[in-house]
């Protein structure tokens, strides 16, 4: 069952590029297609790192622990759409002129946060794989994919930065991060309140039996 249902939202994750590809076939990309396609592929890419964070929380609160199943191949749509959007920017904005890259990277802050995030994911894409995990062990995988809170959170910032006007959308997506992140620090505290709780019980000094 879990097959057939990562086979169906593989197909699913690539609907935004085939609407994407069909706009550009019938030319209904609007007046500045290399903004749609950029700001398309910016979207999904913070969609879908968000979509990848919410599996831990779902799967715990709802109880359907093969939803972990997803994570690796939400998480590669992540790097699939950044790429996308990073390729946006480098052909189709700047013709791979290196020396305009770098002074954006230099002088416009959202580019500079942004090129950071996307240079974090490629790490995370790179040793998705079983046999990377068995390379670095298991704590040192998770040390490293930990990388992806502070991914999120230059992607955001990235379209903060971005929007001039109506930053309605960016701070929605603040908000999604917002509350993944804060669960993880929830999570992370209540052991250790329980654990410093249960040591004082036990050195408390115990009253004399009547």
């Amino acid at each position: 069952m879990v097959r057939y249902l990562k086979v169906a939202v593989f197909l699913a994750c690539l609907v935004p590029l085939g609407l994407l590809g069909w706009d550009a076939y019938t030319q209904n990309l609007g007046a500045n297609p290399i903004e749609k396609i950029t700001h398309t592929t910016g979207d999904w890419t913070l969609r879908f790192l968000l979509i990848t964070l919410s599996i831990t929380p779902a799967r715990k609160l709802l109880g359907i622990p093969s939803l972990v199943k997803f994570r690796r191949m939400l998480g590669l749509y992540a790097f699939f759409y950044g790429s996308l959007h990073f390729l946006t920017y480098i052909w189709l904005d700047k013709f791979f002129n290196l020396h305009e890259m770098l002074a954006d990277v230099a002088k416009r802050k959202f580019i500079t946060v942004g090129f950071t995030a996307f240079v974090l994911l490629i790490p995370l894409a790179v040793t998705s794989t079983a046999g990377w995990i068995r390379r670095l062990g298991g704590k040192r995988w998770q040390m490293l994919h930990r990388l992806i809170y502070i991914t999120a959170i230059c992607g955001v910032i990235h379209y903060l930065w971005l929007v001039k006007a109506d930053i309605r959308k960016p701070l929605e997506y603040a908000a999604i991060l917002t509350l993944l992140l804060s669960y993880r620090v929830v999570v992370w505290i209540i052991p250790k309140i329980k654990r410093r709780e249960a040591v004082s019980l036990v050195r408390r000094p115990q009253p004399f039996a009547e």
